[in-house]
């Protein structure tokens, strides 16, 4: 009997409890809690808030992507130099000039690009009771096509041009004692095409290397009567103004500014003949540019070649130049 009051009570104990906490919540003391409302300052106001919509324009940027990058230097070098008529220490009075202008363009888009650069050079030195010399004369047009075919491979077309501005001369004295010229080379006289077909290696932007499987060369004299003269004749059988040849080449260039303001750049032309592979054609061309300031700086450049068409020993050519240079774009 105890038992079933016991259980009773504890039905209704617990019914009590969840009609109580549906009804009310449970109470929680706060007495010593020290909880205090501060009352805000800003007046309190009930409203409604309508929102209209805004039309917003979209903004358009007009960027274009220029997919060229172009460089061009321009140098003018002089140099003089002039004596007493008593001067003990001996010299020459001599005036010399010089310039340069080298222009390069890059176009590269995805896989493609194209590349194309131009060299011109030409110089001149008088000295009292000589005859004019030429220091410099080059014209040299290069172009070259490629497509990309992995990281570091490319298949490329080229069509370079090269030839010279004025005439060329060996000196020699009379018996008299005065300098005698005599005519070795002028403009298209020689002159040369070249095109090749291959493939390209470029693991950085500072060097590169193509091997030209295909390539195809025409050596211009347009002067039919230098044989004379010179009497190699570059390689072109007398009477005839053009040679063509079907050979291997190899083109390496190297551009880095190896120091801060100090540019080393090299560029190293190897041409095969398939009809003759012991006739190997060599040419290194090798220069160091220092800017001092702005405007002026000063070049070292230097030339050795082989051809058997012009001479059977290395050709050697160097010079030191202090001038005033304009590069852009800046």
């Amino acid at each position: 009997m105890k038992r079933l009051v016991f259980t009773i009570s504890t039905v209704l104990a617990l019914y009590c409890s969840v009609s109580a906490q549906e009804i009310d919540t449970v109470p929680i003391p706060v007495k010593d809690l020290e909880i205090r409302l501060k009352r805000s300052p800003l007046p309190s106001r009930t409203g409604v808030i309508t929102f209209q919509p805004v039309d917003l324009s979209p903004a358009t940027v007009k960027a274009k992507i220029n997919y060229w990058k172009t460089k061009g230097t321009v140098s003018i070098n002089a140099n003089q130099a002039s004596f007493s008529d008593n001067w003990k220490g001996g010299g020459v009075n001599s005036i010399a000039l010089g310039g340069l202008v080298n222009y390069k363009a890059e176009y590269s888009k995805e896989s493609y690009s194209y590349t194309t650069e131009v060299i011109l050079q030409y110089g001149k030195v008088k000295n009292k009771d000589q005859l004019q010399k030429k220091t410099n004369d080059r014209i040299y047009w290069d172009n070259k096509a490629a497509v990309q075919l992995s990281k570091n491979w490319y298949f490329f077309a080229s069509l370079s041009f090269e030839s010279q501005f004025d005439k060329g001369f060996s000196y020699s004295k009379d018996a008299q004692g005065n300098e005698v010229a005599k005519l070795l080379s002028k403009f298209m006289s020689p002159g040369y095409f070249t095109e090749s077909l291959g493939f390209e290696y470029k693991p950085s932007a500072v060097f590169s290397t193509r091997i030209g499987t295909g390539t195809a060369r025409q050596t211009f004299v347009l002067d039919t009567n230098i044989y004379k003269t010179n009497p190699k004749n570059f390689g072109v059988p007398i009477g005839s103004r053009i040679k063509n040849e079907l050979a291997f080449q190899i083109v390496s260039n190297f551009e880095k500014e190896v120091v801060k303001n100090v540019v080393l750049k090299g560029k190293y032309n190897m041409f095969i003949p398939y009809d003759n592979f012991g006739h190997i054609d060599h040419r290194l061309d090798m220069s160091t540019t220092s800017r001092i300031n702005r405007f002026m700086n000063v070049s070292l450049t230097g030339v050795i070649l082989y051809d058997r068409d012009m001479d059977l020993k290395v050709q050697k050519s160097q010079a030191l130049a202090l001038g005033l240079s304009f590069t852009f774009p800046r």
